[in-house]
């Protein structure tokens, strides 16, 4: 049932379309966390290595250079290189300039160790690690072939980011498992729960759970299902109560009236009066009847002539205009029956016409028929965006209420009677001044 343009269908789907499953929540949770733990646990690992590895090959060429260095001032023929996979380079003063052409990159490289890569003739890349150490007369070299390393570097990446990937899907197996172990008893409250909504006699839900956080949920929707069924009832027992206790005297109403119109010696004046009084009993009826079906949130039957039903309305109206310069009339198609008690109807399409001469001053309220609906068109100040986005909640009543009487749950009514029978309701400004209120039966409710 629409009211009027409002964005806040609009901001449900939106929260709806940003929920996620309690299950899905921890799954993803788990995955999260172990993906968090092995990525941290794997940088870490590999940090870990580098440096350790970098600080060993630091000092094992530091002292080797100064070894390298030692050994050929004692004997300036003994250059072998004490530890394999290094290449040592010895440069007297007279070969300086010779460097400079073969080697221009160990030229200019001043004494300490210094990391060197780059592509042979074929393309094959190299990384060795040079240390340097320069005196005036003799330059040393010592290179350390860094091949080896670098491609166990690479598989050691390629071994770490397998374990992460493999201690990823883990932990989604963990979690999807987890996840079905803490769900399944909360499933399980959920399914018994749907069960007893069903069943016209309610099962305690608390005796089927163990007594942890599901029991104490079990127990607390059991106290609370109990306390609901007890306001239910009440409700149901007080509008029946009501509705019988009213009918009575309605009826003594009805009849009274009826005997003292029969009478011939009536002046005119206490005719109108008694006509009054006839109409609205006939309201009040009507109202209960309505009510009570919306207590009872059943719908009734029935097949409502919804032109003579409007042309009753008006006539129960134009005796109360008193003197207001109003044109109430019926315009449109004939023949569209509702099914549905005439008091349901009666309170819906009244509560719209009731409004419309109500704030209407002068001018006219027309009730335009239609295949399957009714337009009630006045001619009144007209309606603000405010109002007609706010105008059937209950208690709500416009800016053009001012001190008229009336609670404001007229109009609820309304959209109450639309919701158990499936109807819309709509209000809207006309397009010139007042206000055209639509009211659309649909195709299961009229019997055209």
């Amino acid at each position: 049932m629409a009211t009027g343009e409002s964005p806040a269908p609009e901001r449900r789907k939106k929260r709806v379309r940003y929920r996620r499953r309690l299950r899905s929540r921890i799954i993803l949770s788990f995955v999260l966390l172990g993906f968090g733990l092995t990525t941290l646990f794997a940088f870490a690992t590999n940090w870990t290595r580098t440096r350790v590895e970098e600080q060993l090959i630091v000092d094992l060429m530091s002292r080797n250079i100064d070894q390298y260095a030692a050994r050929y001032a004692k004997n300036p023929k003994n250059v072998d290189v004490p530890v394999q996979q290094m290449y040592g380079q010895v440069v007297k003063r007279a070969d300086f300039e010779a460097l400079r052409v073969s080697q221009p990159d160990w030229y200019d490289l001043p004494d300490g160790l210094h990391n060197i890569t780059g592509k042979e003739e074929d393309g094959v890349p190299f990384s060795y690690k040079l240390a340097v150490r320069k005196t005036p007369e003799v330059w040393f070299f010592l290179a350390y072939d860094m091949t080896q390393a670098t491609r166990g570097e690479k598989q050691f990446n390629r071994a770490i980011y397998g374990s992460v990937l493999v201690f990823t899907v883990l932990s989604l197996l963990v979690g999807w498992w987890a996840a079905s172990r803490v769900m399944s008893p909360v499933s399980e409250l959920a399914r018994r729960l749907r069960l007893s909504g069903r069943s016209s006699q309610s099962e305690g839900l608390a005796t089927h759970f163990p007594d942890d956080e599901v029991g104490e949920l079990a127990k607390a929707l059991d106290d609370y299902a109990e306390r609901l069924t007890d306001v239910v009832q009440r409700d149901r027992e007080f509008n029946a109560d009501v509705s019988h206790e009213l009918r009575t005297p309605l009826a003594v109403i009805r009849g009274a009236v009826e005997l003292l119109l029969t009478r011939s010696d009536l002046d005119e004046k206490t005719r109108i009066r008694l006509a009054r009084i006839q109409r609205a009993e006939q309201q009040c009826t009507d109202l209960i009847s309505a009510l009570l079906l919306l207590s009872r949130n059943e719908r009734g039957h029935g097949a409502t002539d919804i032109a003579r039903l409007s042309e009753q309305l008006l006539d129960a109206h134009r005796a109360q205009l008193a003197g207001k310069p109003l044109d109430l009339r019926v315009e449109g198609e004939r023949g569209l029956t509702v099914d549905a008690p005439e008091a349901a109807v009666a309170v819906a399409l009244g509560n719209l016409i009731g409004n419309a001469v109500k704030y209407t001053t002068q001018g006219e309220v027309i009730v335009r028929l239609h295949s399957r609906s009714v337009e009630v068109i006045d001619s009144g100040p007209g309606l603000s965006a405010e109002d007609a986005a706010k105008l059937f909640e209950r208690g709500y009543r416009g800016t053009h209420a001012g001190h008229s009487q009336g609670g404001g749950i007229g109009l609820s009514i309304v959209r109450r009677l639309c919701e158990l029978y499936g109807w819309d309701v709509r209000v809207k400004p006309g397009e010139e001044k007042g206000v055209v209120a639509t009211l659309t039966f649909g195709a299961t409710g009229a019997l055209v």
